[in-house]
């Protein structure tokens, strides 16, 4: 029989008063988020590393064919906002995706902080002009939703060299490649460059190998040559994509 360690009363009243100011925070941020309002045009200042981003523009919790990948992300943590250059430029890809990609569903990943600079896992992300999208995966060619479902854990997700998950779930290289496509044309509309991509490096024979990749690589879209072990293993179950003002 084991006996149980009691704890201090002081402890006690210290975790409690933690977690009470947790809840404060997350309530207080949910609220912001709830009443925001995307008007004016934003300011990004700094470098996506160290940054820092004015009038930020919060992006929709879901659209026609696209959804935010987590509630607390997006209510608590107060991730989901970007430069008002960028909010147009998802919409207007997301848009043409709806012809290009028929019934398909995205979902975006983290984006930034209100008012940019750093996040919980992010190294970048500070000026607003950084988004996260979740790998589109399917399963004997139709799309595979399961994962979509992981919230802030498919950051954790881990794919094999040829972008498997399990034996039948893999990677949709042609769907992402027509969705890069599409952020490209929208970006070069609304004043923005698609300056970088990360995708785990033993990913992108195969997504060279699709059609639509063979059309990225034709545009000269920048992909990162090298990264980080770490970097890199985080980057098959979600693309990352840095943006510059022209």
């Amino acid at each position: 029989m084991t006996t149980q360690v009691p704890i201090p009363s002081r402890m006690k009243r210290m975790i409690n008063h933690f977690l009470r100011a947790v809840v404060v925070l997350a309530l207080l941020t949910s609220c912001s988020v709830m009443t925001h309002k995307n008007t004016g045009t934003s300011i990004s200042h700094g470098t996506v590393g160290n940054g820092t981003l004015e009038n930020a523009w919060l992006i929709p919790y879901k659209g026609p064919n696209y959804k935010y990948f987590s509630p607390f992300s997006y209510y608590v943590l107060g991730n989901g906002f970007v430069h008002s250059k960028l909010y147009s430029t998802l919409l207007e890809a997301f848009h043409q995706c709806e012809s290009t990609c028929t019934d398909h569903q995205f979902r975006v990943m983290e984006c930034a902080n209100r008012h940019g600079g750093k996040m919980l896992i992010h190294r970048t992300h500070q000026t607003g002009l950084s988004v996260d999208l979740m790998t589109p995966m399917m399963k004997k060619g139709r799309q595979y939703k399961m994962t979509d479902r992981f919230g802030v854990g498919h950051y954790l997700l881990d794919y094999d060299e040829h972008g498997h998950w399990t034996k039948n779930v893999e990677v949709d290289f042609e769907t992402m490649a027509k969705l890069i496509l599409a952020i490209d044309d929208a970006a070069k509309n609304n004043g923005l460059k698609l300056s970088k991509v990360i995708l785990k490096i033993d990913l992108k024979d195969e997504f060279y190998a699709s059609p639509s990749g063979q059309k990225v690589k034709v545009r000269g879209i920048y992909f990162a040559m090298a990264l980080p072990k770490v970097v890199d293993n985080m980057h098959d179950d979600h693309i990352h994509l840095d943006f510059e003002e022209l």
